[in-house]
């Protein structure tokens, strides 16, 4: 049986009674997994990032993560209760901190979100925890905006023991036809882990039921009392009578493989949807599994990801110090700096010019240590 996982994510706005009201959704619609995000603006982004639109208006997007700030006591309540409702509680952390908070908590399965494949210090101190449990906690990577280099990087840091894979397109809402659902089964085998999807397309039934075909064993979808709300991700996310239906076509395509074997049944579920949907169209979500940036991915490609910024203005000659470069998400309209992986080789550098609050490290800002 496949890993169904209700992503809530901050669609709660910090209410906890929204949030219970979110967990009832999910459990009620045959959600076997619940998820949350455990949010601290400044592990995501610079102040200066850029302005997001919302039906309110514009709003810094800095300010709007801060608005979606929750104490750790908030995520403690919430795992009692989803595992009041039988179903596993699942976070993301985006830094040291919310990470450390989330591990704490003992939580069933810890996912890394697509922007956080190259966090490297972040997976670093996850591996060095579950290297010191009996049982490693779980662990669901997220692939969006990624290249085959990227994910290697990841999981060389993390391993492969209890982790998993999830195909994704970071795009919202993304488009069906750029799934490339096939790239399921090569990140399978290439990996050697088990993979799923997690689907930011607007249709319940296509994505979820061909990832199965294509051997999926986890498929994430963000869940929403009303995509008429004013959450991040309501506008791309299912209404409870949505999600379960993509929930019962799921098990449907799950008894169609048990009961006609792999290839028929494989045939029979692209059968099935060509009907609905029409063959063309199917064919093209299956793609090719070649692994390569959907179109609404390229730009963001360095954007989305995590890069080195400065947190303040700084003057030719200053030694680089803690607090003074962060591992960030570019998004709106800063430059990317270098990879996450320089971050320790940086420490002591001095500048050779001067350099301005949230700009993206460059390798040329440097004289040397």
């Amino acid at each position: 049986m496949s890993l169904i996982i209700a992503e809530i994510g901050t669609s709660h706005e910090g209410s906890i009674e929204k949030a219970k009201e979110l967990v009832d959704t999910a459990a009620s619609s045959g959600a076997d997994c619940i998820k949350f995000q455990w949010v601290y603006a400044d592990e995501i982004l610079h102040p200066d990032t850029g302005i997001v639109k919302l039906p309110t208006g514009n709003i810094r997007l800095y300010d709007r993560f801060k608005q979606l700030e929750c104490k750790a006591d908030f995520y403690k309540k919430m795992s009692d209760y989803v595992h009041s409702k039988k179903c596993k509680f699942c976070c993301s952390p985006f830094g040291l901190k919310s990470l450390k908070e989330l591990l704490a908590l003992k939580p069933d399965y810890v996912k890394i979100a697509s922007p956080e494949l190259n966090h490297y210090k972040m997976l670093e101190c996850l591996r060095d925890y579950r290297a010191a449990q009996k049982e490693k906690v779980p662990v669901i990577l997220s692939s969006g905006v990624s290249t085959l280099s990227d994910i290697e990087k990841a999981l060389d840091i993390l391993g492969t023991e209890n982790v998993s894979l999830l195909h994704c397109i970071t795009s919202y809402p993304a488009v069906e036809e750029e799934y490339n659902l096939k790239l399921i089964t090569n990140l399978k085998n290439i990996f050697g882990v088990e993979c799923g999807v997690s689907d930011h397309s607007l249709d319940p039934i296509l994505v979820p039921s061909l990832s199965i075909a294509a051997g999926g064993t986890i498929i994430e979808k963000h869940i929403t009392l009303s995509r008429k709300t004013e959450g991040l991700d309501d506008p791309v996310a299912l209404e409870g009578e949505q999600f379960a239906m993509m929930v019962h076509v799921i098990h449907q395509s799950e008894v169609t493989l048990r009961h006609y074997g792999k290839e028929t049944g494989i045939q029979r579920i692209i059968d099935q949807l060509s009907e609905q949907f029409g063959k063309e169209k199917v064919l093209k979500v299956l793609g090719d599994g070649i692994k390569r940036l959907a179109s609404g991915e390229k730009e963001n490609y360095g954007r989305t990801n995590r890069s080195l910024h400065f947190m303040h203005d700084m003057k030719k000659g200053e030694k680089i110090k803690k607090g003074d470069v962060e591992i960030l998400r570019t998004e709106k309209i800063l430059t990317p700096g270098i990879s996450p992986e320089y971050y320790d080789l940086i420490q002591g550098a001095v500048l050779a010019q001067d350099v301005k609050s949230g700009a993206g490290v460059r390798l040329e800002n440097f004289l040397g240590k």
